[in-house]
């Protein structure tokens, strides 16, 4: 496992983290408990000492205890909501005592990164003007290391609540959406925060559009219908077949894996999984070498400007 500098919070994280929400849910959506905790301690085996969760995930009890014996060598980041079922904003007593909630299920005192999870660009202000002073708070009492932020990549593909957020200086960690199809954030987002020392948590590397064919297909597709990409540039029949058919690279989703993880300014990738034979071959994918010289300059001059999907 490789380690890198997380921003300038001195913590130092795998270039993996495990990502304990998504689909899978570690394997809680199959309703297996036994094999959530196999997971988690397959990614300990493995190296891997960052664990993103949160509440809305229900998997901070596993994480917390699994890793109740090695919580001192292991970054613990979790989430709060900041809307409720409702759609009006939490008022800042209740994201304390999420805070509160998360600290028990985690089984411990401090968290490593408290986000404000999936906030909107139209939700910023009001989060910064009611949220940030009682988390500072927090802060000072020693049960919050740092703060993040993390966008709604599904809704704001093009990074606008981020590169808010990132003017205000108040946040150690963000976590934001790139991958193959979308690299936007490499020139929005990743400069600033390589300047500013923000840690980097990189979510959507891999959905379903680039795990699955027919799907991909259809995304570029659209772009192409939208003029977002260069029609001629494609491969009608097999759009993708330039990574595909490369003898270096294994399949389409260990490239989007490599693709991400030797980006500049990308401090961590997360991934998410219920299979501890999967999370092995991610880890592997992201600590291998970059993507060739000639498949980064293709796929930079197909999707380098895009901006209007998540790979989703």
């Amino acid at each position: 496992m490789e380690y890198t500098n997380f921003g300038n919070t001195g913590l130092r994280v795998s270039r993996v983290g495990l990502g304990c929400g998504g689909h899978s849910r570690l394997g809680l959506s199959s309703g297996s408990e036994s094999v959530a905790r196999g997971v988690v301690k397959h990614a300990l085996d493995l190296g891997i000492n960052f664990y993103d969760t949160a509440r809305i995930y229900g998997t901070e009890h596993v994480v917390g205890d699994v890793l109740f014996g090695e919580r001192q060598h292991c970054v613990f980041s979790t989430k709060t909501l900041v809307l409720d079922r409702e759609g009006d904003f939490i008022a800042p007593d209740k994201i304390i005592s999420s805070l509160e909630k998360s600290l028990s299920r985690l089984r411990t005192d401090y968290i490593d990164i408290f986000n404000l999870h999936g906030v909107r660009p139209k939700e910023l202000e009001f989060c910064l003007q009611n949220y940030i002073e009682p988390l500072l708070k927090e802060v000072d009492k020693g049960k919050i290391r740092y703060l993040g932020v993390t966008e709604l990549f599904e809704e704001d593909t093009s990074h606008i609540m981020l590169e808010k957020a990132l003017e205000q200086e108040v946040f150690d960690s963000v976590m934001v959406g790139f991958n193959m199809l979308n690299p936007s954030a490499r020139k929005k987002i990743f400069p600033i925060c390589s300047e500013r020392k923000v840690g980097t948590q990189v979510m959507f590397a891999v959905r379903r559009a680039l795990s699955d064919y027919d799907r991909i297909n259809k995304v570029i597709d659209n772009l192409a219908e939208q003029n977002e990409i260069d029609k001629d540039s494609i491969d009608q029949g097999n759009p993708m077949g330039f990574i595909a058919e490369n003898r270096d690279i294994g399949s389409i989703v260990e490239a989007a894996y490599r693709f991400c993880s030797r980006e500049f300014g990308v401090d961590l990738v997360l991934v998410g999984t219920g299979s501890k034979d999967h999370l092995s071959k991610n880890v592997d994918a992201v600590n291998s070498a970059a993507l060739p010289t000639e498949i980064c300059e293709r796929l930079d001059a197909l999707f380098g400007e895009v901006s209007s999907v998540s790979g989703d």
